[in-house]
């Protein structure tokens, strides 16, 4: 990606390029994520959506490396994901969301994980999501992500998050103005 700052929502012609071509090469190189699916099918609808383009570079930034993991017939859409390794460099050390950011007195992180992906225009993911992600690889071994958590959880304070250790993926809970260094948030987009 180049240096170049946007004031806007819009990707010079060199930016979007650039992502498409950055992509394909991730497309490519991890065909066990989306199988069956056919990357000119995916590029003509990256291309037709610059708004979405925008979108996945602001997951690619921050460090996401969004790759397709499935494709929703019932809309025509495919999903793309944050497939890097651990969670997204870029969106560590974030509280849940707005409500619990503005709870703290002192010692704030610097945003939320629910407004960070509104602000990106991706979703969090469930927990359902965050599972069948963990079927695709080994992900956030040594990090943690939000993920969607429940009204009547985030009611009472809390929030949900998860991660991978000794094989298996956890789900547990923390309170919702909690942060740390090593946990962020995974996004998912539809095209």
């Amino acid at each position: 990606m180049s240096n170049i700052s946007r004031d806007t929502k819009g990707l010079s012609v060199e930016q979007r390029q650039d992502l498409i071509n950055l992509l394909k090469a991730r497309f490519e190189k991890n065909m066990k994520r989306h199988e069956g699916l056919d990357w000119t099918k995916i590029q003509a609808k990256l291309q037709a959506s610059p708004e979405k383009l925008w979108s996945l570079d602001d997951m690619e930034v921050s460090g996401g490396e969004p790759d397709v993991i499935g494709y929703d017939e019932k809309t025509d859409q495919y999903i793309f994901c944050d497939c890097s390794p651990e969670s997204p460099k870029g969106r560590r050390s974030i509280c849940y969301d707005g409500e619990a950011l503005r709870s703290r007195k002192e010692h704030k992180p610097h945003h939320s994980a629910m407004e960070m992906a509104a602000e990106m225009g991706i979703e969090m993911l469930t927990e359902e999501q965050y599972r069948e992600l963990q079927k695709l690889g080994n992900f956030d071994t040594k990090t943690s992500s939000w993920v969607q958590t429940p009204e009547e959880i985030r009611k009472l304070g809390g929030a949900l998050f998860g991660d991978r250790r000794y094989g298996q993926v956890f789900i547990y809970h923390n309170g919702a103005e909690s942060y740390y260094g090593v946990r962020g948030f995974r996004g998912l987009l539809k095209v």
